[in-house]
């Protein structure tokens, strides 16, 4: 790594020095951004789903139809708040409160850039940062949860206590998997700081791999492709986006636990949703792709790492991550529920802690370069495991004819047409035809003859 990136890298030393001004900028700057990456995000995706489907999507309100989220935030500003009768009021008011305070206050420990200049002022591009910054994440993400449990059991009716289940039970399941893929994060770059995990996924070095130098990537996300395939569906899975909705569940829970919500509480819940997924993009980034480094082959130039050029290659991370939450929703359909739970507690987990060993053990070995180890084991192990998630676990069967269809429905238990096309007569017109004209009747006769 040359010079001029070890100078960039900030270390835990540099927080706490800044005047009052300048941490205030700093937490106005994280705030604007989950906000702003909300109202984009909703029209990114309304865009790009419209895409997939071939359909225009938002274009009539502002350029490009960008301001159609602003118009839509202030159309629920103006609707009526209602409150049911049954719901615990103030558990009701707050719950869509703390979704949103847990998911702005993880941004407050991601770095968006290296170390810069401002007003004369050398300082990195984050609010703080601690040593045990990666379980502030974590702990962010669990309680961003109970917003949604607190507020389906709050509303006092049954289909948002259903949403408010599905999600406590889907907080247990893969905020697990998401723990134990952090694991392999921790014991990679040897601290859990955000910036020290930064700084640790530094550009390409040398590696002897069973006797040949090659150059391999800083990224944890190709040198622990497991934990990366694995945090990934643990982050959708917390952010309640498809194909993991679970607790929404439009087809079967009436929007779940947001049932009884409106106005600017419904607001609260909807942005709650998007900026958890802005900022585990942004966590995702900063712990697997490298945080605000920039990608090969713009490492050629030595200046891409330094100066405000990082946030660029940072917000470049972040809106690609977006966009496959996007793809996902607009590819994949919802789970069923024992699917979701089975993928999180008999796919996800086992795995995650045979790779945890695997990856123990390699770091026991001294006679082998440690990156070289789990380069050359960590690959494959990845490429293994999106072959078993998406490998078909039947034989599609052969499609059965229209035929096949109609003949194996029971009898009665919806209106078919018959295969010929030809109408059946009416038994409703039959009987009463013959109430009223008994002898023009002939038995089996066409209801149309009579």
């Amino acid at each position: 790594m040359s010079p001029i990136y070890l100078a960039q890298d900030p270390t835990l030393a540099d927080f706490g020095r800044d005047p009052w001004w300048l941490v205030l900028g700093k937490i106005v700057f994280a705030f604007a951004f989950g906000l702003l990456a909300t109202l984009l995000g909703v029209w990114f995706e309304r865009r790009v789903v419209g895409y997939m489907q071939v359909r225009p999507g938002p274009n009539q309100v502002g350029p490009f139809g960008l301001l159609q989220t602003l118009a839509d935030g202030l159309k629920m500003a103006f609707k009526e708040d209602i409150l049911p009768k049954a719901a615990d009021k103030v558990v009701y008011f707050f719950a869509p409160t703390i979704s949103v305070i847990c998911a702005v206050t993880a941004l407050s420990v991601v770095p968006f850039g290296p170390m810069v200049s401002i007003f004369g002022h050398h300082t990195p591009l984050q609010v703080t940062d601690v040593p045990v910054a990666v379980l502030l994440l974590l702990a962010c993400s669990s309680m961003g949860v109970y917003g949604i449990v607190l507020g389906g059991w709050a509303s006092g009716s049954t289909y948002p206590l259903l949403g408010g289940l599905r999600s406590s039970a889907q907080m247990i399941s893969y905020e697990v998997a998401m723990g134990l893929s952090i694991v392999a994060v921790f014991m990679t770059a040897g601290t859990m700081s955000t910036s020290g995990i930064v700084a640790a996924q530094g550009d390409a070095t040398q590696l002897t791999i069973f006797g040949q130098s090659i150059p391999a990537p800083g990224w944890y996300a190709i040198l622990l492709l497991p934990s990366f395939i694995i945090f990934f569906i643990a982050t959708v899975g917390e952010t309640n986006r498809a194909p993991f909705d679970l607790p929404e569940a439009e087809s079967e829970l009436v929007a779940g636990f947001m049932t009884e919500y409106s106005s600017l509480k419904f607001a609260l819940f909807m942005l709650s949703e998007y900026v958890a997924m802005v900022t585990m993009s942004a966590v995702t980034t900063t712990l697997f792709l490298g945080g605000w480094r920039a990608p090969w082959p713009i490492t050629i130039w030595e200046g891409a790492n330094s100066g405000w050029w990082p946030m660029l290659w940072f917000f470049g991370k972040v809106i690609a991550l977006v966009f496959v939450f996007v793809w996902l929703r607009g590819t994949l359909p919802r789970l069923r529920y024992d699917q979701f739970m089975r993928l999180g507690w008999k796919v996800l987990l086992p795995i995650n802690l045979v790779w945890i060993l695997v990856l123990s053990g390699l770091r026991s070995i001294e006679d082998w370069d440690t990156t070289g180890k789990v380069v050359a084991v960590g690959i494959p192990a990845g490429i293994l495991l999106l072959v078993t998630l998406f490998w078909p676990s039947r034989r599609p069967q052969p499609k059965p004819t229209a035929q096949e269809q109609v003949d194996s429905r029971p009898y009665g238990s919806f209106p078919l047409p018959p295969m010929d096309l030809q109408v059946p007569p009416s038994p409703r017109i039959t009987r009463v035809v013959a109430e009223r004209e008994p002898a023009n009747i002939v038995a089996g006769s066409d209801s149309r003859e009579v």
